[in-house]
């Protein structure tokens, strides 16, 4: 029988946020949209020929990461009842995590020729990353008691920045000083830092794989396999009628999540393509955010401890209305480097604290952790594919991406309205209570 809150066990759950939050850095964030804008250009002005279409550089790379959250949102459903049912949640996690890891690997590979064939490396090495960050989630409610959920996500955040961090300065100095290594070649540096992404990725979630336990599944498979998967979020979809915070704060995170996911995926190309900083400063500050995200995760835990998740919540995407506000407006980067760090600062507290306040809302000894972890994450990756989808069209439409944070603003306060009406709704429930 599986014991809460072992220390080795959180600590094996933990680790893997080290392991694979260097995908979310140095592929996503940091040193792969700088190479991709430079290297998939076929036409000036960064016109990318993608299967007999002209799109620009920007709108190709927007568009794979709404390629690789659409295929998740699809097929996690099938893995998360698979797993539910036969009690294997760690071999699926392993599964995701090999495969992104080994498509990191083959970015290694990308060049001007082959960019069409890298640009699927990369969708799929997100499809292995966010397949993986699933089944990992579902296992926060079963290893430590509802106390601890805030500290825990938190921890395992804050450790993914650390890790991420480091490999990120690594190649860092190899992209700015390849001499050190005696590189001449321009190219290699980065798609070295591919390689070594897949390398440290699969190579750490071996401690993970080692200390976190199997949990066996009671549950018997009903029907036909191919679509329990939709049943159970069916199911789940039932169950939230009855639960109408629950359902207040998945309609809140659909709406603020497609904003922090659009920001974090394309601030790099807003400030390589809207201020055309060089590479390095781009890293650099991104190296920067990562550290301050570490205080913001822990300051956020601590916020949410003395107001409630959810006032805490509501402070952090009032801060995001601000960023995406300031973006429009900024032009140099000094500003730029201002935006980025407030951005460090709620970046971590945001997404620690939605995955905490989500896990605390579940029903109490409930044996369907995968499946309502699934429908978290299938709101997850929708709403990314409807914010990087969005952000991708209006740039193909106004060339301009400034026009597309303002749509991004626009579904924070949506999102912060919902919030809003949330805190209203637990004060009308404790004021009938007293009655």
């Amino acid at each position: 029988m599986l014991i809460r809150n072992d220390p080795k066990v959180i600590r094996a759950w933990c680790f893997y946020d080290w392991a694979n939050s260097v995908h979310a850095l140095v592929i996503v964030t940091a040193i792969f949209p700088i190479y991709f804008g430079a290297t998939a250009v076929t036409k000036h002005p960064d016109l990318v020929n993608f299967w007999g279409f002209e799109f620009q550089n920007s709108v190709v790379f927007s568009y794979a990461v709404s390629a690789a959250f659409l295929i998740i949102a699809l097929t996690s459903p099938l893995f998360s009842a698979i797993a539910d049912y036969s009690g294997r949640k760690k071999l699926f996690m392993k599964f995701f995590c090999y495969l992104g890891a080994i498509n990191c690997a083959l970015l290694f590979f990308f060049t001007k020729e082959n960019y069409i064939s890298s640009t699927f490396y990369f969708i799929f090495s997100l499809v292995g990353w966010a397949g993986s960050i699933v089944f990992y989630n579902s296992f926060l409610p079963e290893i430590v008691t509802e106390d601890r959920y805030d500290a825990v996500s938190a921890r395992g955040f804050s450790m993914g920045y650390v890790g991420s961090v480091i490999l990120l300065i690594f190649n860092l100095t190899m992209v700015l000083k390849p001499e050190w290594y005696g590189i001449i070649d321009d190219s290699l540096p980065p798609r070295i830092a591919f390689l070594s992404v897949g390398i440290w990725w699969a190579g750490f979630a071996q401690y993970t794989f080692a200390n976190l336990p199997e949990i066996a599944s009671e549950k018997k498979a009903e029907g036909n396999w191919l679509f329990n998967g939709f049943r159970q979020l069916k199911h789940v979809m039932g169950q939230l009628q009855n639960m109408p915070i629950l359902k207040r704060f998945l309609m809140a995170y659909f709406c603020y999540n497609m904003g922090v996911q659009t920001v974090m995926y394309l601030a790099t190309l807003f400030g390589d393509k809207e201020l055309h900083l060089d590479s390095g400063s781009l890293i650099a500050v991104l190296l920067v955010i990562q550290l301050v995200a570490i205080l913001g995760a822990w300051l956020f835990a601590k916020c949410s401890a003395k107001l409630g998740n959810f006032k805490a919540l509501i402070i952090a995407v009032v801060i995001w209305i601000g960023i995406c506000l300031g973006a429009f407006f900024v032009q140099t980067g000094s500003q730029f480097y201002v935006l980025a760090f407030i951005v460090g600062l709620v970046m971590g507290g945001i997404q620690a604290l939605s995955r905490s306040t989500y896990a605390k809302l579940l029903p109490v000894n409930t044996n369907d952790t995968a499946s309502f972890f699934s429908f978290y994450d299938v709101c997850d990756k929708i709403s990314t594919v409807i914010g990087t989808l969005a952000f991708g069209v209006v740039i193909q439409l106004t060339g301009s991406m400034r026009y597309s944070v303002l749509v991004i603003a626009a579904v924070f306060v949506v999102g912060l309205i919902v919030l809003m009406r949330i805190i209203t709704l637990q004060k009308q429930k404790k004021a009938f209570i007293s009655l």
